[in-house]
């Protein structure tokens, strides 16, 4: 049974805006701040996953965030060995320390404590500073202000960063501010997530860029989410500057952003093929709309179209490195999106890599994924291990693959726990899926309420399978409604359906809308009633372009009328000159006529069967012949015991004749009558004639009866 959640693919889930970023923790004049409590940081999106539907819908759809920038932690001149090397984006840089490297925390407050009593400013600060990151905010306290009353900006920011964490946010903005105007880019970016969160954007933004622009990692990451926040210009720059100095969220959206204009950059590259030289097309891709036509392609244009895709894929690649940088920085999200973007080239054993990463820190969708990969690779058995991870974990794709998993194997109670499981997750395919199940199992009053529940909630396939079965217990009426529904969400087969059902009413104007929406969408069979139609009013040309999408898109009778248009277009074949074949070249009607009698299209496997015999194809047109007379064709009979007969095989010959007579075949009867008279059974003879004069047509009619009285008279004489 196909059931939703069997394969999963991924998708872009917009901008991501965190509730809340890193606090600057970095350190000035060996002192260092810490995140203040209650500042929200970022986890993983929850937006649930949305299965690819059975019937017509789309691939699977998963958002991807990720957890933002962990803290950094202090930095003070007791961490430092020696003089650093300076990094003009990492902030200010701490004087290299007084105190020996090798000292312990022990040894090294003491020292402080001894300097800070000598009045030492540099050692109250860093005193605080060591304090206030064990936790004595108390004892903290008064070193802070005491330094900075002595003028020392890192304190003042550190003050700021101990009187948040107390609550008192207006107290601790007044230090930043501070702190900031004495130049500290931390506190500047204190400052600015302050004001963000007070929803005061202007002066957030001028603090933030403040920060940034003295070289400040997470003011600069602050600073591009405030601006991608807000849709103006610059945030991909603030991104840009901060991954190339670590930052892995940064790098993390940064390659999103990269993706999200290489798929836009594609998009606008895709169109169809602009034609050299006419020639046949026997397929166009499902979904693409009819096109008016070929045209003469303009002046660069399809150079302009590989220069598109190549630029996208320049930016896919920068967008691949950008996840490698913070997925290598254990950046989980990233790591899911890396594998993602693996797995789409084709490079499933690396991608497994990144998914199992990115799974083991906890990342349910990349759980998910990975059971996908496992199962592709036929090892059903771990990717059912890691499904129940993700499905334990919430994931309702992962519970509607396990369910999926289990209906296969006939364990439809298990099934049935894991697609309910799904539907507490918020994944109303677990409904749908359930549905399913119970309509397998013939349980029709409990699939029709599930199928209720889903298209309720908005699933357009359970819409269209609600209308289905409402249309199939009588309730038209009822039916129409679920399918518009359906339809008006993108559901093509619905779309179809309703064509269908203004069809049956007579209303064929309002069918032929329908229809064509169907077809526009790539529906294969909608695409053919458009194509009779415009047949019927004599657009050959558009019914062509229709015909043509139906046959490329699978559909045997559209490939049948295709064939027949072409075939009818064909000049009529006179004598061959002198020297030439008489053999009949095979053209593309004849190509059409094959693919329909491939998928067992009765009436074009007769044809191509004629087709081949005028190509002197014998072989070729026996096999057709034999396969659309096996299939029940009157007509393949007929012709295959003709082409026995030439070959001398008439007594053969004679018994699909007869197969074909007794379906009423009138020109098979007449040969019968015709060889049993050259048999000397008259009586037999006799018996095929009447056949033949009942069955007709009129030409065969006369000339059975003549037949027909020969007999009687030999009969009588």
């Amino acid at each position: 049974m196909d059931v939703v959640g069997d394969r999963a693919t991924w998708w872009e889930s917009g901008r991501f805006t965190p509730s809340g970023t890193p606090w600057a923790e970095e350190a000035e004049s060996g002192t260092a701040l810490i995140p203040p409590p209650g500042i929200a940081q970022p986890g993983p999106g929850t937006a649930p996953a949305v299965p690819r539907p059975v019937a017509t819908g789309t691939d699977t759809l998963f958002a991807a965030t990720a957890p933002a920038e962990p803290a950094a932690g202090f930095t003070g001149a007791a961490d430092l060995a020696g003089d650093p090397v300076p990094d003009p984006f990492a902030g200010p840089v701490p004087a290299p320390g007084t105190l020996a490297p090798d000292l312990t925390d022990a040894e090294t407050e003491a020292r402080r404590r001894a300097a800070a009593a000598a009045g030492d400013t540099a050692a109250m600060s860093e005193l605080g500073a060591q304090l206030l990151r064990a936790g004595a905010l108390d004892e903290a306290e008064p070193y802070l202000r005491s330094a900075t009353s002595a003028g020392d900006r890192a304190a003042a920011n550190n003050l700021g960063v101990l009187l948040h964490q107390r609550g008192y946010k207006e107290e601790a903005a007044g230090w930043w501010r501070v702190a900031a105007v004495a130049g500290s880019s931390a506190a500047a970016h204190s400052l600015g997530r302050h004001h963000r969160e007070r929803g005061d954007e202007p002066a957030a933004e001028y603090w933030l860029r403040q920060s940034a622009e003295q070289g400040h990692v997470h003011g600069a990451f602050a600073l591009a989410d405030l601006l991608e926040h807000r849709g103006e210009a610059g945030a991909e720059r603030w991104l840009r500057r901060a991954a190339e100095h670590g930052h892995r969220e940064a790098s993390y959206r940064l390659a999103r952003t990269l993706e999200r204009r290489a798929r836009e950059t594609a998009r606008r590259a895709r169109g169809p093929v602009l034609p050299g030289p006419r020639r046949p097309q026997p397929t166009r891709p499902k979904g693409a709309a009819p096109v008016p036509g070929p045209r003469t392609p303009a002046a660069g244009e399809n150079q302009g179209k590989e220069q598109g895709k190549a630029r996208a894929e320049e930016l896919t690649r920068e967008a691949e490195q950008w996840y490698r940088q913070a997925a290598a920085r254990g950046h989980r999200g990233a790591a899911l999106q890396l594998g993602a973007l693996l797995e789409r080239r084709g490079k499933l054993k690396e991608a497994g890599r990144w998914y199992l990463s990115s799974a083991r820190e906890g990342e349910t969708r990349a759980a998910c994924a990975l059971g996908f990969l496992l199962r592709d690779a036929g090892d059903e058995e771990n990717a059912a291990v890691w499904w129940l991870k993700a499905a334990q974990n919430g994931d309702g794709n992962a519970a509607n693959a396990l369910g999926a998993l289990h209906a296969e194997r006939g364990e439809h109670q298990t099934a049935e726990r894991w697609y309910r499981s799904a539907m507490d997750a918020g994944d109303h395919n677990g409904a749908y899926n359930l549905a399913l199940l119970c309509a397998a199992q013939g349980r029709t009053a409990q699939a029709e309420q599930w199928y209720r529940r889903a298209a309720y909630a908005g699933h357009r396939e359970a819409s269209n399978a609600l209308a289905v079965m409402l249309l199939q217990a009588g309730d038209a009426a009822g039916a129409e409604p679920w399918f518009s529904k359906a339809a008006e969400t993108g559901s093509v087969d619905a779309a179809f359906n309703l064509g269908i059902l203004h069809a049956g009413r007579g209303d064929e104007d309002g069918a032929l809308r329908w229809y064509e929406r169907a077809a526009s969408a790539g529906h294969a069979e909608a695409a053919l009633q458009v194509g009779m139609a415009l047949l019927r009013e004599g657009d050959e040309r558009s019914a062509e372009r229709h015909l043509r999408c139906a046959a490329g898109g699978g559909s045997a009778e559209g490939a049948y009328r295709l064939a027949a248009l072409l075939d009818a277009r064909r000049p009529p074949q006179g004598p061959p000159r002198l020297g030439e074949s008489s053999v009949a070249a095979r053209d593309e009607s004849a190509a059409w006529y094959e693919r329909a009698a491939e998928q067992g299209h009765r009436r074009a496997q007769v044809r191509a069967g004629m087709l081949a015999a005028e190509r002197g194809e014998v072989e070729t047109a026996a096999r057709w012949y034999r396969a659309a007379a096996e299939a029940g064709s009157r007509n393949g009979a007929f012709n295959l015991g003709l082409l026995l007969a030439r070959e001398g095989g008439e007594p053969e010959a004679a018994l699909w004749w007869r197969r074909a007579a007794e379906a009423g075949h009138g020109r098979a009867a007449l040969r019968l009558g015709l060889f049993f008279a050259r048999r000397g059974e008259l009586e037999e003879s006799q018996h095929w004639c009447d056949a033949a004069v009942a069955a007709g047509p009129g030409e065969v009619a006369e000339r059975a009866g003549r037949l027909r009285e020969a007999l009687r008279e030999e009969l009588s004489a």
